[in-house]
């Protein structure tokens, strides 16, 4: 079980930053959801449902009592990493942030953003192996090495570790499921062999934590947070199998009926 005063003490200077930059994102959708309405019609009530509660899930793993518990309760510490890796991206990308931005934008600004959309970096990090690779490989190098134990001794690091597995879970859930526009686009075929593979690595991690506790770790907390990593991950991944079987077969569909 982990010391955890160290983090208690310091990790106020930067898990408050985090929070500040979640919060400063509702707010920038929330005003280009008034921009975008005054320009075209109305943007989807249900989008901004979901971006304010996709929000609000990533902000309690960084703040609050699940946060705190996470210090010294590896379970916890996995609720933390579901919310903030895997439900918040679930929930953040059907809100279609880019598309909100392209409508709230004049033409100009949005020129260049479509223009960055279309750079070779976007194109590498949307491509879901990259995407992958970060998201799964990155959990790997977190629970198999003693980055684990650095980060609850270091208040920068286990911010870093915070910010990674936001983002990294944001770009695998974004390059799954495409809802904003993706100009380098990659068969439903593709990516559901790449998100097969991934999941495959996910739930091998989880399995591999039961049997090998991360640094500084006891063994029943291991168990515990490898089991509910296995269970729940697998149940928001199913959540992600049906958007993604639902967009191939209405595209599926669509090419049937133009055929026909």
């Amino acid at each position: 079980m982990h010391s955890n005063g160290h983090i208690h003490n310091n990790g106020t200077v930067f898990e408050p930053i985090l929070l500040m930059l979640l919060m400063l994102g509702l707010v920038i959708y929330i005003a280009a959801c008034i921009i975008s309405n005054r320009r075209y019609k109305k943007w989807p009530l249900y989008r901004t449902f979901f971006w304010i509660l996709g929000t609000l899930c990533a902000a309690s793993a960084i703040i609050g009592p699940i946060a705190n518990r996470a210090h010294m309760d590896f379970t916890a510490h996995m609720v933390g990493h579901l919310l903030l890796g895997m439900i918040a991206p679930i929930l953040l990308v059907p809100s279609a942030p880019i598309t909100l931005a392209l409508r709230s934008l004049d033409v100009q600004s949005a020129r260049r953003l479509s223009k960055v959309l279309k750079s070779w970096p976007l194109r590498f990090l949307s491509n879901p192996i990259t995407a992958s690779a970060l998201n799964i490989g990155g959990l790997w190098i977190l629970y198999t090495t003693g980055l684990y134990g650095l980060m609850h001794q270091n208040a920068l690091l286990h911010a870093l570790v915070h910010f990674h597995v936001f983002i990294a879970g944001y770009l695998f859930t974004a390059s799954m499921i495409y809802m904003d526009p993706a100009p380098h686009r990659f068969s439903f075929m593709f990516r559901a062999i790449v998100f097969t593979i991934s999941l495959a690595g996910h739930d091998i991690l989880s399995k591999y934590i039961f049997v090998h506790p991360p640094s500084g770790v006891t063994k029943e907390q291991a168990e515990n947070g490898g089991m509910f990593m296995y269970y729940a991950g697998d149940a928001i991944d199913v959540a992600l199998i049906c958007i993604l079987c639902y967009q191939w077969f209405k595209a599926t569909r669509s090419k049937g009926s133009l055929a026909l």
